[in-house]
């Protein structure tokens, strides 16, 4: 047996461990001077009292010999002088199929204290997007399961989409709807900065018995550090990567991309970046793109995304809804004025597109869709007309017709929450609707 290897291995390990010291702790941010250690290097930082596991941390920046760390974990129990061990790699998390069912934190460990099965590897949480020239063109439409997309938004496999919408218009739900309901072999769901009582609501209220057993949640809650927050979207992404590697067909949901953007900026703010528009960092803009390109389609398999956008105030041109709806392949916009009259799902059909559409539809759904959408921005342009009466009917033949179409479009677009349609049904219910719509 050829032993060279073993010998040139044993030749070039370093036998000393080194260790770096505490000098201070500002905010989120610990400085220590050493150990030797480059950017994204994982670190143990070990503390005071004797009894107490090693704290980890993530070298962020570096000033001189002085290294800047952020924590996984809290800072309590660290102190000056505190030993600062690197381990030399980045950050892995255990992936493999053992984990389908299971709820996890940002660093791969079981939420619900049991133990990870056995036969799962580990797998980085960063690295580099597909080779755009090895993704095979978007070209089959996927059953989401909500009639609204299926008909007028529909989504590809390994499309991206960006769902927008103000805070209490139904975003979790929809999501949990798209879990429930989608032809996907295998759901990657990453509840990030949610409140810690929504978990369980979202896994056993929206996501449901039959919706787990096919899916992984990663779970990073608001009361954790910013390094946990950004960890949790790396994680997911890169679970779905993993399966997507298999030849699956993976659903991945983020809620929300807006708040791991929240959490760079704290990283960033705290490392000593400027702050531009509305105090999002220059690294905020750098890591979105690097984050949402890593899914999509590759040559094994595809990954379809869905990620949440809360827009502040409803303001659709915010920094990061801007940003965000530039990188995807389209967006649906919750609107609370539909949710507010009792409409769902509250998508804004007018606002909302499916960038790939056309690619993966028939000439005659996307003849149906048209006309359906025409009618829809007719009534909505002449509705004030309409609301206040001062429009008589046979002025206009177009206005007449989409006043007759109206409420029949409004309850086809309307689905309860635990309504299951199958993408055909969805298709064949659209035809009648237009073509049998005042009937």
């Amino acid at each position: 047996m050829d032993t060279t290897h073993y010998h040139a291995a044993i030749e070039q390990a370093d036998t000393y461990k080194r260790y770096g010291k505490v000098l201070r702790v500002v905010g989120l941010m610990i400085e220590s001077l050493g150990p030797v250690a480059n950017i994204g290097e994982v670190c143990y930082i070990h503390a005071s009292s004797t009894n107490r596991a090693p704290i980890l941390s993530e070298v962020v920046g570096f000033n001189n010999e002085k290294l800047l760390l952020m924590p996984y974990g809290e800072v309590a129990e660290i102190g000056s002088g505190c030993l600062v061990e690197s381990t030399g790699k980045a950050l892995t998390v255990k992936i493999g199929r053992g984990l389908i069912g299971k709820v996890v934190d940002s660093l791969g460990s079981s939420l619900d204290q049991s133990l990870l099965p056995t036969g799962l590897s580990n797998h980085l949480t960063e690295i580099a997007p597909p080779n755009p020239m090895l993704r095979p063109r978007i070209s089959e439409a996927i059953q989401v399961g909500v009639k609204a997309i299926d008909s007028m938004l529909t989504v590809g496999k390994g499309q991206r989409i960006g769902i927008f919408a103000g805070s209490g218009v139904g975003k979790s739900t929809l999501l949990g709807m798209i879990a429930r309901n989608s032809n996907a072999d295998i759901h990657v769901i990453a509840l990030i900065g949610e409140r810690g009582r929504e978990v369980r609501e979202f896994i056993e209220k929206d996501l449901g018995e039959e919706g787990l057993k096919k899916s992984i949640v990663v779970v990073a809650t608001s009361d954790q550090p910013a390094l946990m927050r950004i960890k949790g979207a790396y994680t997911a992404t890169a679970i779905s990567e993993y399966f997507r590697d298999l030849g699956y067909h993976v659903n991945l949901m983020m809620d929300s991309v807006t708040r791991v953007a929240m959490a760079q900026r704290e990283v960033g703010l705290a490392t000593g970046e400027p702050p531009t528009t509305k105090g999002y960092t220059p690294s905020v803009f750098a890591a979105l793109p690097k984050l949402l390109e890593r899914t999509g389609t590759n040559e094994h398999g595809a990954i379809t995304a869905f990620y949440t956008v809360l827009v502040d105030g409803d303001d659709m041109n915010e920094p990061i809804a801007d940003t965000v709806r530039g990188i995807l392949d389209g967006h649906f916009v919750m609107d609370r004025k539909l949710a507010e009259q009792g409409q769902y799902p509250a998508i804004n059909v007018l606002k909302s597109i499916s960038r790939v559409m056309n690619q993966i539809t028939g000439s005659e759904h996307q003849k149906i869709a048209t006309g359906i959408r025409s009618l829809m921005a007719t009534y909505e342009e002449h509705s004030e007309l309409i609301n206040i009466g001062a429009y008589k009917r046979g002025t206009d033949k177009e206005i007449d017709k989409a006043i007759a179409y109206h409420p029949k479009i409004q309850a086809f677009l309307r689905q309860d929450v635990f309504e299951y349609r199958t993408f055909v049904e969805t298709i064949e219910m659209m035809k009648a609707l237009l073509h049998g719509g005042t009937k």
